[in-house]
């Protein structure tokens, strides 16, 4: 999980590009990068850290021109400290190419060798995204040789790149004193949005955001959706085209961008994520109802399970209360790297507010369980405060298989459901009762919003593979990789 942002303007753009990159900090904080394009100049600044840090005023001043992307990493893949795998990545072959990626490629180490040894082109990183940027530009070279840049020839280089790539991604890219380019995998796993604002002088600027968020907030209008194996030109004149580059688009938007991964008030397939997670509690206050549990109070783990958990508390009606003083500036415990540091972090980020606690049975509502480490900490906290009995209740289902599209469940080994019972869960994160929601009831709460989504990337919960190329070889090669 990662953001990217791209946008194509008359006027400069980097004020409202490091703006609409803000907006998406919630879906990386290890590193920032952002691309500027200025005819044919590229400015390009990436370091490790959040937006605020690695952008300051004075890079302002040099991070010129009328189109630009930006990105936001959280590691999925690579080397979590290494500032050269922050993005954008730039290649000088065969026109100049800064490229940004949301995702998690399937075949890099076939593509890896491809790309030295067939293509020619050498690559400096660990990054799939860097051999990403590398397939695309080789792509773009094989058309173009002793011939002038056109949109045709983009859009054949998008098709052709996915004959060859698999897994998920999201991608935005500068083509040198030519064009903003964007494209989305042919099963849509990672989200591509496009919005416009008309400006003063009658000329459109356009954005490219991995959510609504970032368009909204900065005055533009959303327009839709990126389309699965779609491409998307915006030229340095202002023009805009589209088109389908892949013969058998699916949608199999991945069902985690609902539960956890993107911000409420983003709009994902005409999907608000908002209502999904009012739906996603009604739901699982259904299931707490058949076990008539005795509960005092409804406490959420926050923030991103605050809608869920009012939804719980109104349908059983019981009392809503906040038990958690949270510290905004530790970041998000799941996208760090070891169980360790994600331990600490809950020390750090959640103090318990012990009168909501003390001499009640609570029952804990958080967005999902994972590695469980969160949980256990957190129920650790709240005996320690005096409750008499602790139920945690998850939105989302018990998460039993490696997610390989871009989200940091890399091996099964990490995943406290993996190989266990709801039981044995609930005795090694110390809880009294554990409830799960159920994968159908999760699906509902999206599509009783929008019942043309009829297909998720659930793997996680299910272990169903859309890509087709995941099997037990390839899930056992995950643990011998340095995965961060």
């Amino acid at each position: 999980m990662c953001g990217i942002i791209g946008i194509a303007s008359s006027n400069p753009i980097n004020h409202v590009l490091i703006s609409a990159l803000k907006g998406l900090q919630h879906r990386g904080q290890q590193a920032a990068g952002v691309a500027t394009m200025d005819g044919n100049l590229m400015h390009l600044k990436k370091e490790l850290g959040l937006v605020k840090e690695v952008i300051s005023e004075f890079d302002l001043t040099y991070l010129r021109g009328n189109i630009g992307i930006g990105h936001v990493r959280y590691p999925t893949a690579g080397e979590a400290n290494d500032p050269e795998q922050a993005h954008p990545f730039y290649v000088n072959s065969p026109f100049g190419m800064m490229v940004a990626h949301n995702g998690n490629l399937n075949n890099s180490a076939l593509l890896r060798n491809d790309v030295l040894k067939k293509n020619h082109r050498h690559v400096r990183t660990r990054s799939d995204s860097e051999i990403l940027t590398n397939v695309f530009a080789f792509e773009l070279e094989q058309l173009t040789t002793n011939q002038e840049l056109n949109n045709d020839k983009i859009f054949a280089a998008i098709t052709n790149l996915h004959s060859r790539i698999t897994g998920a991604y999201a991608v935005v890219s500068l083509i040198a004193d030519y064009a903003l380019v964007g494209f989305r995998d042919p099963f849509g796993i990672r989200p591509l949005i496009l919005g416009k604002k008309v400006e003063a002088n009658g000329t459109i600027t356009y954005l490219l955001s991995s959510e609504s968020c970032a368009i909204e907030i900065n005055g533009f209008e959303i327009i839709r959706d990126i389309k699965p194996g779609e491409g998307v030109i915006v030229t340095k004149d202002g023009k805009l085209e589209t088109r389908m580059c892949h013969a058998n688009p699916q949608l199999h938007i991945c069902i985690f961008e609902y539960v956890y991964l993107a911000r409420p008030d983003s709009i994902i397939e005409n999907v608000t994520v908002q209502l999904a997670r009012r739906n996603m509690g009604k739901y699982l206050a259904e299931q707490i109802r058949n076990l008539n549990l005795e509960i005092d109070v409804v406490i959420p783990v926050p923030d991103t399970s605050r809608t869920i958990a009012v939804e719980v508390a109104d349908t059983l009606k019981k009392p809503y209360r906040e038990g958690f003083v949270k510290n905004h500036f530790t970041g998000r415990t799941f996208m760090l790297s070891s169980q360790e540091e994600r331990k600490i972090a809950v020390r750090n980020k959640l103090n318990p507010v012990a009168v909501e606690f003390r001499d009640k049975n609570v029952l804990l509502v958080d967005d999902s369980i994972v590695r469980g480490t969160t949980s256990k900490e957190i129920i650790n906290i709240i005996r320690s405060c005096g409750a008499k009995n602790v139920y945690i209740a998850s939105a989302a289902p018990q998460v039993r298989f490696p997610n390989v599209y871009g989200i940091d469940m890399p091996t099964h080994n990490e995943l406290i459901a993996y190989n266990r019972s709801d039981e044995e869960i609930c005795q090694v994160i110390g809880a009294d009762k554990v409830i799960f929601q159920t994968l159908d009831n999760l699906k509902k709460s999206i599509t009783d919003i929008n019942p043309e989504l009829s297909n998720f990337d659930a793997s996680c919960f299910d272990g169903k593979y859309i890509t087709g190329n995941i099997d037990d070889k390839y899930l056992n090669s995950l643990l011998k990789v340095d995965w961060n």
